[in-house]
């Protein structure tokens, strides 16, 4: 799998396994999605510029290093995306943020686009896409295209739980994006889901099932 960082730090596998659990509550499940993501932000932006600065500390001058200001864009799908915003924002509190609302239809399993709003400059940017499953690929895939779309050039795709399907196809459809994940998992079931996966993370995260 080309372009794919699977993230193994033990923090990070310690809070997928409790979000795994059936009988995490919802308000557990949003913490510990807004924790994974902040852990994999840390290497999902280890690739922004930096500049070389001179301050005055207490005791003297230093030249030290501060991003350069490249744009960032945080772009979630809908409604689950929603859950890994606040995580990554509270590293790059200047980022922006745009949003992607995709359903899936039940009898294709394929994504049906209802909403997109992006910021006016997003072409400028570097987007981030973010949900917390990379299921059957579709989503992922449509929102990259979407966004390719927009003349925008550097895209990365941010999951928490992955299909070996979902991973292949977003590669095959779109080789230039690389993929960020804390776990992979085998197989989907007959209704597309992720198994043993944790569910419908929308469901968990806002208790709505």
């Amino acid at each position: 799998m080309n372009n794919v960082f699977v993230f193994d730090h033990p923090l990070i596998q310690h809070k997928i396994s409790l979000l795994r659990d059936k009988n995490t509550s919802a308000k557990e499940f949003r913490e510990l999605v807004s924790e994974i993501s902040m852990l994999m932000g840390y290497e999902v932006t280890r690739d922004i510029p930096l500049k070389e600065v001179e301050i005055e500390t207490p005791v003297g001058h230093a030249r030290t290093y501060v991003i350069s200001g490249k744009k960032l864009a945080f772009i979630p799908i809908l409604r689950a995306g929603l859950g890994m915003v606040d995580g990554l924002l509270k590293l790059v509190p200047m980022a922006r943020v745009g949003h992607i609302g995709l359903y899936r239809d039940h009898d294709t399993l394929e994504p049906v686009e209802y909403y997109c709003k992006l910021p006016e400059d997003i072409s400028e940017r570097d987007a981030v896409v973010l949900d917390p499953m990379l299921a059957t690929g579709g989503s992922g895939c449509d929102a990259v295209k979407f966004l390719k779309q927009r003349n925008v050039k550097n895209i990365k795709f941010v999951c928490l739980i992955a299909s070996r399907q979902g991973i292949e196809r977003l590669n095959r459809e779109h080789p230039d994006v690389a993929i960020y994940c804390a776990a992979v998992d085998e197989k989907l079931n007959e209704y597309g889901y992720i198994v043993p996966g944790l569910g419908d993370a929308g469901d968990r995260l806002f208790g709505t099932k």
